[in-house]
């Protein structure tokens, strides 16, 4: 592979940009610049890891919501699953009206 003015251009600017970079992180707002992101760094991993250990919570939640949903708009939802399933089900007794 030969190397042609287009590579040694793209070499000469990349090398410079890292040169401009480093000159950058080296000045008062470049420690700053490096400062803020390792705060933001370390806020963004406290929160994902709040996230995981209150994932499974959510989700149990999730899911009762879901079922306590389902049960109340579509009541004969279990039955119809089991049936499609193939669970035996004993039908529920309706109250005694005393």
């Amino acid at each position: 592979m030969a190397v042609n003015a287009k590579h040694l251009a793209t070499f000469i600017l990349g090398a410079a940009a890292g040169v401009a970079l480093n000159k950058y992180a080296q000045s008062e707002d470049g420690q700053k610049l490096m400062t803020d992101l390792k705060e933001k760094g370390m806020q963004l991993k406290t929160e994902a890891e709040g996230a995981v250990d209150h994932a499974p919570d959510y989700f149990e939640n999730l899911k009762a919501q879901l079922a306590d949903m389902l049960k109340a708009n579509f009541p004969d939802a279990e039955a119809s699953i089991d049936e499609v399933l193939g669970k035996k089900t004993t039908p529920v007794d309706p109250p005694d009206a005393a």
